[in-house]
């Protein structure tokens, strides 16, 4: 879209929203203090056997369930805009582009560093796209080269604490911006339209995740342990299944909880369907 004035680097301000919606930034400028909280458990059980079928022609890099949801939440947002939109400057944007963001362990061990993976998604994108570059993406991050948002912050720690102290501060005006230069910020998760953690990699349950005044992102998802819990149908009879809790921190200021709850079903149907992500990002699900 052509830039117009107002108009950041990353997203286009918007003019024509709810008078709620224009009022509450100013009054609440702080992402943390906005931050809704939604829990929910989705039924793994559809996918477990599409990664099966997947899986069955043995690739060299498998499906896993972390790329389902991450071309899940990816459709998502293409399918529900509002979900990315970012608040800055007390004025609200829709980001330009669709992503999402997460960081990867090197190694699995306590003194081990991490990188950060950012994918930038496409309308004609599905999962086996998305797939090939989340392998791309974790190829990179565990080999010995740096991302350039980590590189940038090693170059803050090696000067003067005091210096570094006053740099990181002038960092936070131009992020308030949108003025930071690109080369910085690129692969930093906190400027995508959602970051993701798989804490069920850990063996860790999913929860609360708070959001950060730094950057843009507007939505967390905290992904926890694939394990069997009990689902009960409307006669109260008990199945055990594969499932996984999801924990997604959302910036109330971008939408009304109706919104939200739509967004939720749709991913829901999403990952209870995972077959639906054979196709374009950006084709229509009824739900």
């Amino acid at each position: 879209m052509k830039r117009k004035f107002g108009d950041r680097r990353d997203g286009k301000l918007l003019k024509k929203i709810h008078s709620m919606h224009f009022i509450m930034p100013i009054i609440y400028p702080n992402r943390c203090d906005n931050e809704a909280f939604i829990s929910t458990k989705i039924d793994l059980t559809n996918a477990m056997k599409y990664l099966e079928t997947k899986n069955a022609d043995n690739p060299e890099y498998k499906y896993n369930m972390f790329q389902i949801i991450v071309t899940a939440m990816l459709k998502t947002i293409h399918l529900r805009p509002k979900m990315n939109r970012f608040i800055a400057n007390s004025n609200m944007y829709l980001r330009n582009e669709v992503s999402a963001a997460f960081t990867v362990k090197k190694i699995f061990s306590d003194d081990s560093g991490e990188a950060l993976s950012f994918i930038h998604s496409k309308e004609t994108d599905n999962i086996n796209t998305i797939h090939d570059e989340i392998f791309r993406q974790v190829s990179l991050c565990r080999s010995d080269k740096k991302d350039s948002s980590t590189a940038s912050m090693d170059a803050f720690q090696r000067i003067p604490r005091f210096i570094s102290k006053t740099a990181v501060k002038f960092m936070c005006f131009l992020d308030k911006h949108g003025w930071v230069p690109k080369s910085l910020i690129e692969t930093d998760p906190y400027y995508s339209s959602a970051v993701l953690t798989n804490l069920g990699s850990i063996k860790l349950k999913a929860g609360y995740h708070h959001l950060t005044n730094w950057g843009t992102t507007s939505v967390f998802c905290a992904i926890g342990e694939i394990k069997k819990r009990p689902f009960f149908d409307e006669e109260g009879n008990m199945t055990m299944k594969d499932s996984v809790d999801l924990g997604l921190t959302i910036d109330e200021r971008i939408a009304d909880g109706f919104y939200y709850s739509r967004t939720v079903q749709l991913l829901t149907k999403l990952l209870e369907n995972p077959e639906l992500l054979e196709f374009p990002l950006n084709q229509e699900v009824e739900f």
